[in-house]
């Protein structure tokens, strides 16, 4: 599987780069690692490229978004609660929404974002596992990877939130549910919970280190 690992290994430098470059331009960076992993899917794999988004894709993608927010809104009040430093790691998360107008976070997410990574970790990723490994040992694997690339991160429940994504999305490719109602999934979950409503209350650090609460 060399093209499976040259693919991995350039998610995993990219991954790096995104979270811990300069936190200032994160989104500029985090759009071209969708640019360059989505287009690396497309030239490679036959299943990203098969991708055709049909009218039904998008109330079934709706529904499959607001499963995973419900979902999330419990795990939301567990880690604030139960996890060392799960509070501290939250507002870590919600405060890149305060580094770009909102607007343009929204479009970055809903149009290259969202629809990149379901292309690389649907399409490319879990779909060449499963051919290798069976249906759900494949989804299993393709769940570890896109929790675990997460690491990277240092945000430990940031990477624990991805795995809870990840296995849902992964669960659904398995199951046979098409890539465009998942990539209808992923943009609508990302836009709802990172910018319109997210799922506790939200403070944002400022640059002097002050704290302030963030409007939903």
């Amino acid at each position: 599987m060399p093209v499976f690992w040259l693919g991995f290994v350039g998610a995993v430098a990219a991954f790096t780069a995104t979270f811990r470059g300069p936190r200032e331009r994160f989104w500029q960076r985090m759009t071209w690692t969708g640019l360059g992993l989505g287009s690396f899917a497309l030239l490679t794999s036959g299943p990203s490229r098969r991708i055709r988004l049909r009218p039904w894709h998008v109330p079934a993608g709706l529904l499959s978004a607001a499963v995973l927010y419900v979902t999330f809104s419990f795990g939301d009040r567990f880690a604030r609660r139960f996890v060392p430093g799960g509070e501290g790691q939250i507002q870590d998360i919600y405060t890149l929404r305060t580094l770009r107008p909102r607007a343009e976070i929204a479009t970055r997410l809903a149009t290259i974002v969202g629809p990149a990574e379901e292309i690389f970790w649907r399409g490319f990723v879990q779909s060449a596992l499963m051919r290798r490994y069976g249906r759900w040992r494949g989804a299993a694997l393709a769940t570890v990877a896109y929790g675990g690339i997460h690491v990277v991160t240092g945000n430990f429940t940031l990477m624990g939130a991805a795995s809870v994504a990840g296995a849902h999305w992964c669960v659904l490719y398995a199951a046979g549910v098409p890539l465009g109602a998942l990539m209808v999934s992923h943009c609508a979950w990302d836009v709802w919970i990172f910018l319109v409503q997210p799922t506790g209350e939200v403070e944002a650090i400022g640059p002097d280190g002050s704290v302030h609460r963030v409007a939903s």
